[in-house]
């Protein structure tokens, strides 16, 4: 599953749907890496400022990774 994320609001709208497509609530999702439901809710409406450890935590609560490209380019991939 790929999405271009370039926004809070994108990121969100994604993480919701990935939440939802696994059957999740907001309260299941964060309960593992201890996230309130109400900090998961506004990171889905694309709240900014949210710390980037809290977006790793979430990220690791619903089993994505995160990976970093050029802008447009989709094929290009760089293993360092």
């Amino acid at each position: 599953m790929h999405q271009v994320i370039n926004s809070p609001l994108t990121l969100g709208q994604f993480l919701n749907r990935v939440r939802k497509s696994k059957k999740l609530t907001q309260h299941e999702t964060g309960q593992t890496f201890k996230l309130d439901q109400t900090t998961i809710s506004s990171i889905e409406q694309g709240a900014k400022g949210t710390r980037i450890d809290t977006i790793f935590r979430l990220l690791a609560a619903l089993d994505l990774e995160m990976i970093i490209q050029e802008k447009g380019n989709q094929q290009k991939r760089i293993d360092w």
